[in-house]
């Protein structure tokens, strides 16, 4: 049997790596976009696109191959090296990949959690096809760190030996073929056990526990694609209430608008001649309101609604600007308006008293500035009742959902808002100048004055962009369980890797070793807490559910821990430090502002204990 050459060894791995993960992806496209014909141009061009890309692998094998082989240590343990080398090489292309395509996307949609995913897909489908290009050669990979001819071409003897002990003294020679007895004692003659053996088991199975961390990562990644779709299927039925109810609602206070003639010379001495509207503004302005929020149900649902009862008292004396003609502007069709955002909203008929005349406020005008909804009616006003000053009072009974915002529309304003709503988000352009928040509810008051704004008390259309100085309130709903639920998420990581670390801790003093299956379940308990976390948090109020899901995966792993180490000194363990990390999350998520202070703090001390109670474990064995 001619030797094995390293040479050879590392192109069998680098090419039928590159192979099979040109051909998955092909496969893997053509799946996408739902054409599953063979096209051979396109799969030669991605295999040779794989080979170039990892030419870089194949030197790097060509340097760790030779030193492996004359490595003083037995096949087994150069074989599990090799494939730590390859799960570095994998872990290298995982970060360059998950970088690029991060550079790749625009600002706003930077996120550290699509990096993270996309690191863990590229590596981990990088490594699954590497070792499966490892076991097609198998045999003759081993062939080559053993430096020995005679490897049985044995799956299930290769098994038993890389991942079982095997007492060569103590095997039954009956029951083993003549060729594995030849090979146990050609092996027993190479190598002679000793203390080191313990430790190099102690590093595998650390490095697989730390890859199991990884691996249970990608699930939490679809639990939080889970929360945001439920988080936007409640935002669909927020919206569908909303639309059939009233949309958040602007209101702009009282303003007159007056059609105004505008005449303009161009470089050729062309006049032109066109219409335009002036806004004439309240002088002074005083705004009394109260909201009353509504909930309404729908499905397992919630949607947050208010009806309002707003008052506004003010007066009309402008001063007018000096390029504008007075001789032009057409007071006979002047008109009284209010906009507001959403003509749903209008709960009653809206009634002005301008100059102790009723008038009837009605739609059919549209000026995008004030509102998209326009409330108008036709008055009689001239110069001089404008230059005497112009008196009004109305009441609006406007109902609408989530904020309610305000135009202020005048020279001098005061706006007194109050609700029982008790977690009021005050946002817009200006906060309040005081303003009172109890569990009984809130108070807030707003004032401004002509040195507050850069326009005065006459407008032109379209000079100034009125929305932009909206101000008021949103009735916010404290974090609900989705944000809550996907705030929890982000310390998977802590859970499931402290937890792994307490198993790997305390079956090294126990020495009772769990199999990475058994890890593999203890996982998957800590990830489903969050699906329970989910699904509960949907019925019930977020801390109850939080009590609920942690007590279930608690009991679960405890009772776990005392089948296998049948000791419930050990179970106690495990019960105690798991509550004191799901403690420890709850108090973060609830904490908000202080989250990352207490955080870093608690990991500190986290660390510090874990560096304490392992400080005594004999790591190499000896």
């Amino acid at each position: 049997m001619r030797q094995t050459t390293t040479i050879t060894a590392a192109s069998k791995i680098w090419m039928r790596t590159s192979l099979i993960f040109s051909v998955g992806l092909y496969f893997g496209v053509a799946f996408n976009d739902g054409s599953f014909g063979l096209n051979i141009f396109i799969l030669l061009a991605s295999f040779i696109a794989s080979i170039a890309g990892s030419l870089p692998v194949l030197i790097k094998f060509l340097i760790v191959l030779p030193f492996l082989q004359q490595v003083k240590m037995s096949w087994q343990k150069k074989f599990w090296w090799l494939i730590s080398f390859i799960f570095f090489i994998t872990l290298c292309y995982g970060l360059i990949g998950a970088a690029i395509g991060f550079d790749l996307l625009p600002t706003q949609f930077w996120n550290l959690n699509t990096f993270f995913l996309d690191l863990i897909a590229i590596t981990f489908l990088l490594f699954t096809c590497s070792i499966i290009a490892l076991s097609s050669c198998v045999f003759y990979i081993i062939k080559y760190l053993s430096n020995d001819e005679y490897i049985i071409s044995n799956y299930k003897f290769l098994f038993q030996h890389l991942f079982f002990k095997q007492k060569t003294n103590t095997m039954n020679t009956e029951n083993t073929n003549q060729e594995n007895s030849n090979f146990e004692s050609k092996q027993t003659n190479h190598y002679e056990p000793n203390n080191s053996n313990t430790s190099n088991s102690i590093l595998i199975k650390g490095v697989i526990t730390g890859v199991l961390i990884l691996l249970l990562l990608i699930p939490t990644f679809f639990i939080n694609s889970l929360i945001e779709e439920r988080q936007a299927l409640q935002q669909s039925v927020v919206k569908e209430v909303s639309s059939k109810w009233a949309n958040a609602q602007t209101i702009a206070a009282p303003f007159i608008a007056i059609p105004y003639t505008e005449e303009s010379i161009d470089l050729n001495g062309i006049k032109t001649t066109y219409k335009k509207n002036l806004f004439v503004l309240s002088e002074k302005l005083e705004s009394t309101g109260s909201v009353f929020p509504e909930e309404r149900k729908r499905s397992i649902y919630k949607v947050r609604l208010y009806k309002s009862d707003l008052k506004f008292t003010g007066n009309f004396k402008p001063t007018w600007p000096k390029d504008i003609n007075l001789a032009n502007v057409d007071f006979a069709s002047a008109k009284i308006c209010v906009g507001l955002s959403d003509f749903k909203g209008i709960q009653e008929e809206v009634f002005i008293n301008l100059n102790n005349e009723k008038l009837m406020l009605s739609p059919g005008i549209t000026f995008k500035e004030m509102g998209d909804a326009i409330l108008s009616a036709p008055i009689k006003i001239t110069e001089s009742n404008l230059a005497t000053g112009i008196n009004y009072n109305t009441q609006l009974k406007i109902k609408g959902s989530e904020k309610l915002q305000f135009l202020p529309l005048a020279s001098n304003s005061k706006f007194n808002l109050s609700s029982t709503w008790a977690s009021p988000s005050f946002d817009g352009n200006s906060l309040p100048n005081s303003h009172i928040v109890k569990d009984s509810g809130f108070s807030a008051q707003w004032n401004f004055n002509g040195a507050n704004f850069l326009f005065g008390s006459v407008l032109k259309e379209g000079a100034v962009k009125m929305n932009e100085s909206a101000f008021g309130v949103s009735l916010v709903q404290p974090a609900d369980q989705y944000s809550k639920t996907t705030r929890s998420l982000k310390y998977a990581i802590l859970l499931i890797g402290l937890s792994f670390a307490l198993f790997f801790i305390i079956e090294l003093m126990q020495k009772k070793p769990l199999h990475p299956v058994q890890y593999v379940l203890v996982g998957i308990a800590l990830v489903i807490f969050y699906t329970l976390l989910l699904s509960i948090g949907e019925y019930l109020i977020f801390d109850f559910a939080y009590a609920i899901a942690a007590l279930a995966t608690i009991t679960l792993i405890t009772l776990y821990a005392k089948s296998h180490f049948n000791n419930w000194k050990s179970a106690s363990i495990f019960a105690t430090v798991l509550s004191c990390l799901y403690s420890f999350v709850f108090i973060l998520i609830r904490l908000e502002d202080a989250a990352l202070l207490v955080g870093s703090i608690g990991l500190f001390m986290i660390l510090a204990m874990v560096m304490y109670g392992s400080r005594k474990i004999n790591w190499y064995g000896k």
